[in-house]
């Protein structure tokens, strides 16, 4: 019997807390056993999303963001700041990650072919810099960040289709050090929208359907599209309630162990499906 995968375009693109507590409550799912592999496919509309180690004021204007409407997300997975708009495509996948020796290198070397073969049936020649980001034709596209908790194996990540780079270069706030190191002066310059390098536009559809594609072909699966399960909506509305809609979560970067209670109604929730 050929593998599944599970394909979700469940997204609430007005409320980025809920998109994000959905990541954690479908990854949970996934690692618990409840659910098939699974790929989500989302977006949010303005906001920007932290990595969990990160200080929000060293990585966001927070006085612009607040002036642009932009809102600000912690995710529970670490890597660095991206913008986030309409123009954006999010992907995620979780896998089971139990029997997995070289998670780090599972997510990076052998997750992120679905991304790359997405890529390449939009007409792109993607490669990988620095681990975990996408360039075509040296610009980056793409920027991706993985977690392994709760017996999955997680990665997810951005495609830039026409986002509004004015507004991302407004809001976030690079590391000098690290813009010195890639050549650059201005986060603008150095990432660049899909449809400016193709030189046409790319539609929503078209886009989902060759990330189907390219990770059923990374994981030599059968795609199926499917809804969220009654667990995972529960569990990402207490994840909601109790934690991404927090700014202590949020701005603060309180750790995980923060969150005791939140945790015993996740395992009970959990181990009664």
């Amino acid at each position: 019997m050929a593998r599944l995968l599970r394909v979700l375009l469940f997204e609430t693109p007005h409320d980025p807390y809920m998109n994000l507590a959905f990541e954690e409550a479908f990854a949970r799912a996934r690692g618990a056993g409840l659910v098939d592999d699974t790929l989500r496919i989302w977006r949010n509309d303005r906001a920007v999303i932290i990595g969990y180690f990160q200080e929000a004021e060293g990585e966001v204007d927070m006085e612009e963001a607040s002036k642009l409407g932009v809102k600000v997300v912690r995710r529970f997975s670490g890597g660095g700041a991206v913008y986030h708009d309409l123009g954006n495509v999010n992907y995620a996948l979780a896998v089971d990650g139990r029997a997995v020796p070289d998670p780090i290198g599972y997510a990076y070397t052998d997750l992120i072919r679905g991304v790359l073969g997405a890529l390449r049936l939009l007409g792109c020649e993607p490669r990988v810099e620095n681990v975990n980001d996408i360039v075509v034709g040296g610009r980056k596209v793409s920027g991706t960040a993985a977690s392994f908790r709760w017996g999955a194996c997680f990665i997810h990540g951005t495609l830039l289709l026409s986002v509004d780079l004015a507004t991302l270069s407004r809001v976030l706030k690079p590391p000098k050090e690290k813009l010195l190191a890639k050549g650059v002066s201005e986060v603008k310059y150095r990432v660049a929208n899909l449809s400016e390098l193709l030189g046409r536009g790319l539609g929503y559809r078209e886009v989902v359907e060759a990330l189907v594609r390219g990770f059923e072909e990374a994981l030599g699966a059968e795609a199926y599209f499917d809804m969220p399960s009654s667990e995972e909506l529960s569990a990402a509305r207490l994840l909601y309630e109790q934690k991404y809609s927090s700014p202590q979560w949020n701005l603060n970067r309180v750790p995980h162990s923060v969150f005791q209670k939140l945790e015993g109604e996740l395992s009970s929730l959990f181990s009664r499906a």
